[in-house]
């Protein structure tokens, strides 16, 4: 395989070639509510596009997952099928909730799947901010 070195150098290609080959604002961190945030995962197995609703307190927490799994419909009609989980548990512990859709059999290991992978970011965080910009107002209103 590669050294710890080697796969953090093809790591940080990936993100540079990503980043040079879609070159865009994302909303990612800035969609103006603390500990709710859009993120691009990449692994050597599967490439994810999650929205972590990452709140300390659980009450508002699964409010704001209750306001977007309301959207279920809008959500697949932009990102198609996705994943739930109202109690998702990061590696460090913490315990988020998670709306994601995942591609797998690609790996950022493999330069072969990186474009499959870009592709699949640019359309499904795009179907994600439409559906935020579209009901953002509903959405902050907790």
């Amino acid at each position: 395989m590669f050294t710890k070195k080697e796969a953090q150098l093809l790591t940080t290609e990936f993100w540079t070639v990503f980043g040079k080959s879609f070159p865009r604002k994302w909303i990612l961190y800035d969609t103006k509510i603390k500990d709710f945030s859009f993120k691009f995962t990449a692994d050597s197995k599967k490439a994810i596009v999650s929205l972590d609703i990452e709140m300390k307190d659980e009450n508002l927490r699964l409010l704001y997952l209750e306001k977007l799994t309301s959207l279920e419909n809008f959500l697949i009609e932009n990102i198609g099928e996705f994943e739930v989980e109202e109690n998702f548990y990061l590696e460090n512990g913490k315990c988020i909730s998670r709306i994601w859709v995942e591609k797998s059999e690609v790996s950022v290991f493999n330069k072969n799947t990186w474009r499959e992978i870009f592709e699949f970011f640019v359309e499904k965080m795009g179907g994600f901010e439409m559906v935020f910009l579209e009901f953002e107002d509903y959405i902050k209103d907790v």
